[in-house]
């Protein structure tokens, strides 16, 4: 292969994370896989994509809500931002609420397209005046899908910002689902190559964050004994997304 400065590979400069915005599909997604890269960036930003407020919500509540603790006439989403409010002051971020509608309130008809969110999310991001950008994967969950495919494509249209994928909190661990997802990108000509971001892995904080999202705790707990994960000492871990260094690309071919 062509020579490159390898030296560089990995590196994340605290430049490149001045003003950090993580991209989350719901209200608690960017602490359970980027609360580490938000506490250690200075006034970071989150931009939540589904967390609008259904015209009308079910009655009886979704099964989700009903395992969040929630009961008929509650307003979920209103409840679930203040969580978010709280969870994210712990990491020192900032919250942005986009008006998408989370699929548990949604019809199969109602599908929301990855062009349409992404029009509002470029739209959030270039007020925000980014130098990074992390977004998910996109793993095991629709919403999740759709926010990754929607930043890939604000991607191209801005300018001269780094990005960066975090691995999706629970469904990360689902055997096949990542490598799958950074085989998919790596045949694109976007490279996921692991970074190492100047930030401190503090897992108590991480816990006492995601505490204040009280009407998950007990749902994700069922589904992915997230306080386990939680308390684990593996890092999160970052990937830049980067075309391959020149005269490299025939590799994804190989």
């Amino acid at each position: 292969m062509p020579g490159a400065d390898m030296g560089s590979w990995g590196r994340v400069t605290p430049q490149e994370l001045s003003r950090l915005v993580v991209v989350s599909p719901h209200l608690d997604d960017a602490v359970l896989g980027a609360s580490n890269l938000l506490a250690g960036s200075p006034d970071p930003v989150v931009v939540t994509v589904y967390a609008g407020r259904p015209a009308v919500y079910s009655d009886p509540p979704t099964p989700w809500d009903r395992n969040g603790g929630f009961v008929a006439g509650d307003d979920v989403v209103v409840l679930r931002r203040e969580e978010d409010r709280a969870g994210l002051a712990v990491l020192g971020a900032t919250p942005v609420w986009l008006d998408w509608i989370d699929s548990q309130y949604r019809s199969a008809s109602e599908r929301v397209e990855p062009a349409q969110v992404a029009d509002d999310l470029e739209q959030a991001l270039r007020r925000l005046e980014p130098s990074a950008v992390a977004v998910p994967f996109g793993l095991g969950n629709d919403d999740h899908v759709d926010t990754h495919d929607a930043a890939l494509m604000v991607r191209e249209r801005l300018g001269d910002v780094s990005w960066f994928c975090y691995e999706d909190g629970g469904y990360t661990h689902i055997p096949g689902l990542l490598a799958w997802r950074i085989g998919k990108l790596f045949r694109s000509g976007l490279w996921p190559t692991p970074a190492a971001p100047p930030v401190g892995q503090d897992a108590d904080r991480r816990r006492r964050a995601f505490a204040h999202y009280r009407s998950q705790v007990a749902a994700l707990g069922a589904d992915w004994h997230v306080e386990d994960l939680l308390a684990a000492p593996a890092p999160e871990q970052l990937w830049r997304l980067d075309p391959p260094p020149e005269g490299w690309e025939p590799l994804a071919s190989m």
